[in-house]
């Protein structure tokens, strides 16, 4: 089985170690098809998403997790999105022609990095950030996952103009391995083995990352261990963005200010920020959508 599209978990059976693996592929495509982005935005962009879905698989939610980067620099904002069950998407905004490669606080001016989760119904959200002090947005969120979940996390990700991949390994409480469990000395051991495994996971280059399949990386990196592979989740892009959500962006606007676009381009658009869909109101169309009485809605597209 291909490993593209697949976030996969995998455990290490002597020691409280876990992971998991994305190779993203027609999906990373999928979010970049739409948008001319210069190589460093797209990169960074890439790294987000294998990063977001890598984030979503280690968390028990139902619901939405959402990645934000946001500072006063050429990148001032990307945002990344991931459901429970895997649905991708993401865009990126830069205010200025960005090509030359550099580090993250450089590219965004600072700033930070939001993580935020919500249920499906909305009605339970969490929100954690820290500051894009890092030189790349993986160590932010190894920051991130340390001070916000208690989780030493050990993250590489990479991306290029038709892949995005990311491995994440956390170490979990001593006692979640059957030998620690009966070791009076398990959790120096597995402290011990962790700073082994963190080190031979540094090791992976951003080519392999991208090209190898998921089995020979952990044979690369981890031939010394027992570590078990569990079958993959399948990963696809998916925008929520629909007709009766714009509907709801143009009755907030109002008749009126609806019917001057009109009368001054002979229709109204609202296009897609993710998939770049377009969506078209001429006058007819407008006369219908104001027939009836409605309550406003947001602004926003999602």
């Amino acid at each position: 089985m291909s490993d593209n599209d697949l976030l996969q978990r995998f455990l290490f059976e002597r020691w409280p170690v876990r992971g998991h693996f994305v190779r993203l592929n027609a999906s990373w495509r999928a979010v970049i098809e739409h948008h001319a982005y210069p190589e460093p935005v797209r990169e960074v962009l890439g790294e987000a998403m294998a990063a977001t879905v890598l984030l979503a698989g280690s968390l028990k939610f139902e619901g939405l997790l959402t990645l934000q980067m946001q500072g006063p620099g050429p990148l001032h904002l990307l945002v990344a999105q991931c459901t429970h069950r895997k649905a991708i998407r993401a865009v990126a905004r830069h205010r200025e022609a960005v090509v030359v490669p550099g580090s993250l606080a450089e590219l965004t001016g600072g700033g930070q990095v939001t993580v935020t989760i919500e249920n499906e119904d909305r009605s339970n959200r969490y929100q954690g950030m820290v500051p894009m002090e890092r030189e790349h947005l993986a160590g932010c969120l190894e920051h991130y996952l340390e001070r916000s979940e208690q989780v030493p996390s050990k993250l590489i990700v990479a991306s290029d103009g038709t892949s995005a991949a990311g491995l994440l390994l956390q170490r979990m409480p001593a006692g979640s391995s059957a030998s620690a469990e009966s070791d009076p000395h398990a959790e120096a051991e597995a402290a011990e083995e962790w700073r082994r495994l963190e080190l031979l996971a540094s090791t992976l280059k951003p080519e392999e990352l991208l090209g190898l399949p998921l089995t020979t990386i952990l044979h690369r990196l981890f031939h010394e261990d027992d570590v078990r592979l569990f079958e993959g989740a399948p990963v696809f892009f998916q925008c929520t963005c629909s007709r009766e959500r714009v509907e709801g962006i143009l009755r907030s606007l109002g008749h009126e200010e609806v019917g001057d676009i009109i009368q001054e381009r002979g229709s109204v658009e609202v296009r897609c920020e993710f998939c770049n869909r377009a969506y078209q109101y001429d006058a007819v169309d407008a006369a219908t959508l104001f027939a009836v009485t409605v309550t406003p809605a947001s602004r926003e597209v999602h």
